[in-house]
């Protein structure tokens, strides 16, 4: 980064959580417990780590070696006894664990103790089919109750689960298949969403034929078995009783693989005891979540907010957690807030595209919807536009709840950076380092930046629930912590302000080089979407001659909007009134939607690659 990352977005709007929301935080005194957090870091994951049940007590905290840590060395435990047992030796069996909706207005409840006894059903018919502690499962699985059991029963027995989003084509799936080593993929053969059927079956048969050595368990929810198959029936007709395997704290608990721009993707691995600790705390600061929330989380268990936040930390925290198959703008775009308002949630985590695509059809969403129950709106996945922020907390969460943007990663599977339920949110900004997180934003020497002097951003010391190493590839992790030695280097790039808030710009490969300037494809797209006839906007840099990069944008219309010439023109013009003339998009291109993955986030680089006319590297999470 050879020239200074600018931040052109003037935004000096503040906006305060109503009362009622930050009176009730669990998290008041945040400066004192980040201090404190920051100057014994051991000591204070140890506090956290000691609310839970362990089989053996650590003898040491941390383990640290510049690029590998280990955290709670010697100890031992399951995350599932203190997902499930603990509550039910509290007496809490009878509470409501999940409700889930199926797209059709279908319903289904567990309650701790019903979920342990379907956990302890699978788990032992893993057993049956051979899995023991270390073998890799794949679930190939729709966000359903089912899937959610199977992570949980892999994790029963030590067996390390690996899910695969129900949707990818076979090639991406066999290729996760062959880098776990599977032994056993749990499949259904079909999923629901837009009421439609998406045919799951033959996408996991495709891909296992080949592979000689692993057991294809099918759940018939549409067809038949076919020849070798066994059945998920047969799985789940086992005794309900299932000891927990204990494990070493640092036995891996899952590997979830992720994208990477090129290259063959990453197998994130994370594991019992770290992941447990970190996750429930920032679940329970963060997004403060109680015993007494209904919790609705509209991700999807094949990406880390569903790992983190259906499937672990929610029965850590002992809440009741709402989730639902299908899309959120089906039957309708009103559906999401008819649930919020049926079901009372008090909290809920959703994307910024979604967001958007509300903004896109506008308030009649909420029209007989009574949303005040609900405390916190979370989002996360990309980064949230001042004006989506604005739109959702002035139509959402009004004066009862607070929009609470987060930031992190696959490999960082909590939130890191945020804006808590006790602070004002400027938007544009992330928010502030959780307690426990020492980051920073660095130059290319690896010098702390000055306030408002953009950077890489990196975490200067690892954290309990980080990724422990790339699975099959640990030369690729340990690049990670080499660049800047013994920092984590997270990809993106970042501006901190005065008070201490984050902004996290972008992609550290998306930073557009316009004329020796070097500017944040967010801040573009932010200045687009404050425009009154802008849903979405993309931008990507295209060479130019003169100035070296251009910038084009790709821009959604909201409805009833008309995409021509004179709109092009003037949003030139606001992105030049907004940010100044170095930021003025040189083309526009106006697009029916944008190419994302299935999680949300926008492939910006899949954009430049096809104006390019290059290869677009994986593109196995592309959803349109």
């Amino acid at each position: 980064m050879s020239q200074q990352l600018e931040t052109l977005l003037a935004e000096q709007t503040i906006f305060h959580p109503p009362e009622s929301v930050r009176e009730r935080a669990k998290l008041q005194d945040y400066d004192a417990v980040r201090e404190r957090s920051l100057a014994d870091i051991e000591g204070f994951w140890a506090d956290v780590a000691g609310e839970f049940t362990w089989e053996k007590p650590w003898q040491q905290v941390l383990e640290f070696d510049g690029v590998h840590h280990q955290w709670f060395v010697g100890a031992q435990t399951n995350i599932t006894i203190n997902a499930l047992d603990r509550h039910i030796a509290a007496g809490k069996g009878d509470h409501t664990a999940y409700i889930w909706l199926a797209e059709d207005g279908s319903e289904q409840r567990l309650t701790y103790a019903e979920v342990l006894a379907r956990v302890c059903r699978v788990a032992n018919g893993l057993k049956a089919q051979g899995v023991q502690k270390g073998d890799r499962v794949i679930i190939y699985m729709p966000l359903t109750l089912e899937g959610v059991i199977c992570m949980l029963a892999c994790a029963r027995i030590g067996a390390v689960h690996s899910v695969v989003y129900a949707g990818f084509a076979a090639a991406a799936l066999r290729a996760r298949i062959e880098d776990a080593g599977a032994k056993v993929v749990i499949a259904a053969d079909a999923g629901y969403r837009r009421g439609k059927t998406v045919d799951l079956g033959t996408i996991a048969r495709e891909a296992v034929a080949p592979l000689d050595d692993v057991t294809l368990v099918m759940w018939a929810r549409e067809g038949a078995l076919q020849a070798g198959e066994v059945s998920f029936e047969t799985l789940q007709d086992q005794p309900d009783t299932c000891p927990a395997e204990i494990v070493d704290a640092e036995h891996p608990l899952f590997i979830l693989y992720t994208s990477g721009t090129t290259g063959r993707p990453k197998g994130v691995v994370h594991v019992h005891g770290g992941y447990m600790v970190g996750t429930y705390y920032h679940g329970r600061h963060f997004l403060d979540i109680g015993a007494d929330d209904v919790f609705f989380n509209m991700s999807d268990i094949g990406w880390i907010v569903g790992h983190s936040y259906i499937c672990y930390a929610p029965l850590l925290l002992g809440c009741t957690t709402l989730f639902r198959e299908g899309a959120p703008d089906t039957p309708d775009s009103s559906i999401t807030w008819r649930i919020v308002s049926e079901h009372k949630v008090t909290v809920m985590f959703t994307a910024p595209t979604a967001v958007r695509m509300w903004m896109r059809v506008g308030e009649s969403i909420f029209e007989g919807c009574d949303l005040s129950s609900l405390r916190v709106m979370a989002c996360a996945g990309e980064p949230l536009n001042p004006e989506a922020f604005r739109w959702a907390q002035q139509h959402i969460t009004g004066d009862h709840g607070y929009v609470m943007d987060n930031w992190w990663q696959t490999e960082l599977p909590a939130p890191t950076l945020a804006t808590l339920a006790i602070h004002e949110h400027k938007p544009g900004f992330v928010g502030r380092p959780m307690p426990g997180v020492d980051i920073d934003v660095v130059d290319e020497a690896g010098n702390s930046q000055a306030v408002n002097k953009g950077g890489y951003l990196v975490l200067k010391r690892p954290l309990p629930h980080m990724m422990r190493t790339i699975y099959n590839d640990d030369e690729r992790y340990e690049a990670i912590w080499q660049t800047f030695s013994g920092m984590y280097l997270t990809g993106d790039v970042a501006v901190r302000d005065e008070a201490g808030r984050f902004s996290v710009l972008g992609r550290a490969d998306d930073v557009l080089n316009v004329a020796g300037h070097r500017i944040g494809t967010a801040d573009v797209e932010s200045a687009l979407v404050s425009h009154r006839s802008v849903a979405e906007s993309a931008v990507i840099g295209i060479p130019d001659e003169i100035k070296g990069e251009a910038i084009k944008v790709f821009v959604v219309v909201r409805q009833g909007v008309s995409a021509d010439d004179a709109l092009a023109k003037a949003l030139k013009d606001h992105v030049r009134h907004e940010l100044g003339p170095i930021a003025t998009p040189a083309a526009i291109d106006f697009v029916d939607s944008l190419p994302k993955t299935r999680s949300g986030k926008i492939m910006r680089r899949l954009l430049k690659a096809q104006e390019l006319g290059q290869d677009p590297g994986d593109t196995s999470t592309l959803e349109n």
